[in-house]
């Protein structure tokens, strides 16, 4: 029937979260202390507490269709407000990019480009090099110059730089991401 908007748990997401964050999820009885203290839930559409339901629910699409993940700080206020310990903002994390891996548009896709962004610029210099993942940020998006004041501004007063800063074992960097991208 089309129109259709009846909820499908999908088994074995649970499973799937856990096993990929390292996070107990399933150990979450709905406190709400995560909610409380999130200085962003005024943005979710979905509170951290109902994230972690509707993982418990196998309910995947809704996961990977909030806006949640993408606008999560990862300030860590949920995760030190847990009362089992359950590393909220991480699993944040892993959802973003479970997401991601399953080809689904984010939400928030000025949010998804500069995590692209951000993740390419520490994989290829071993950290963030600003005017690099700018420069990338900028052109998926294709916002060219609604920052250009404040560019110029942080590159006179040296906040900007022109090279990245020298890591000394970006191998090692690369090969983190290698192997996550792995599994």
């Amino acid at each position: 029937m089309s129109g259709d908007r009846s909820v499908r748990p999908e088994g074995g997401f649970l499973d799937a979260v856990q096993d990929r964050s390292g996070e107990p999820v399933s150990l979450c009885y709905q406190c709400r202390r995560c909610a409380n203290g999130c200085p962003i839930a005024f943005a979710m559409d979905l509170k951290p507490n109902q994230i972690m339901q509707a993982v418990q629910l196998g309910l995947r699409d809704e996961v990977f269709r909030a806006k949640t993940t993408w606008v999560c700080a990862s300030c860590q206020t949920c995760t030190t407000r847990c009362p089992n310990d359950i590393d909220i903002a991480h699993l944040m994390d892993t959802l973003r990019q479970m997401g991601l891996e399953a080809g689904v548009e984010p939400a928030e896709s000025k949010v998804a480009k500069f995590h692209n962004a951000f993740l390419a610029s520490v994989r290829r210099h071993g950290r963030a090099f600003e005017l690099g993942m700018v420069v990338r940020y900028k052109l998926a998006t294709m916002d060219l110059f609604s920052d250009t004041k404040v560019g110029l501004r942080m590159f006179t007063s040296g906040k900007l730089h022109l090279l990245p800063a020298n890591v000394r074992d970006k191998s090692a960097i690369r090969q983190m991401f290698d192997k996550s991208e792995k599994g």
